[in-house]
């Protein structure tokens, strides 16, 4: 199989390349990276993030969630396009894109991480900077997402598949159902979607290691 993808099954990153392989149904193998046992992984890519793809066929390896979406689009084409071809709507979705990634992925993502530190390097004041960015983001999307049924309107998109992650978890941090009925409805919509079902279905078994407080 020419695709292989090393990921996590609890990562968020990991997440948003999963969803777009099980939507459009493409063949590839996963690979699961052992947070104690990067090697192979290492040597594909040196910064050692997941979620990385390789494609044997071409000689190529891919890191970065969107930039995998956006390789898999070009090369490895299916129904369900998540890019849309008129240069300005991909624009649009492109900027979602990373609005889901940087404020609240991210923030959510550096929250979390903080539970796992040592005591003695816990950081509240910027966990507390990471909560505001959160607050913010979901303030914002609660406007936006009013009245529509996928982030960009009638179409789902990339824009779509990245909110998916980022508000399963951002919900995890700071529940978000009574104060944000919009986003809890559209985050509803994502999880009845069969990728992200999966996705989360094939998560159960290690659900248990995400860190509470």
């Amino acid at each position: 199989m020419s695709l292989i993808l090393y990921y996590h099954p609890l990562s968020s990153f990991c997440w948003k390349v999963l969803i777009p392989l099980y939507e459009n149904g493409t063949p590839f193998t996963p690979r699961f990276v052992d947070p104690n046992d990067r090697a192979e992984l290492t040597a594909l890519w040196p910064m050692t993030k997941l979620p990385v793809l390789r494609d044997e066929a071409k000689r190529r390896t891919i890191p970065e969630s969107t930039t995998i979406i956006e390789y898999l689009d070009l090369h490895y084409p299916g129904p369900v396009k998540l890019i849309p071809s008129d240069p300005d709507e991909a624009v649009r979705v492109r900027l979602r894109d990373r609005f889901f990634d940087n404020y609240i992925m991210t923030p959510m993502f550096m929250t979390v991480g903080n539970r796992i530190r040592p005591a003695d390097k816990k950081d509240a004041y910027g966990v507390e900077q990471y909560r505001t960015t959160l607050r913010t983001a979901l303030d914002l999307l609660e406007r936006k997402i009013e009245g529509l049924t996928w982030a960009m309107g009638d179409a789902y998109t990339m824009a779509d598949v990245s909110a998916a992650p980022s508000l399963f978890y951002a919900d995890k941090i700071i529940p978000f159902a009574d104060s944000h009925p919009h986003t809890m409805a559209y985050l509803k919509r994502l999880m009845a979607r069969p990728a992200f079902a999966r996705v989360l279905k094939e998560a159960e078994p290690v659900m248990h290691m995400f860190p509470t407080e």
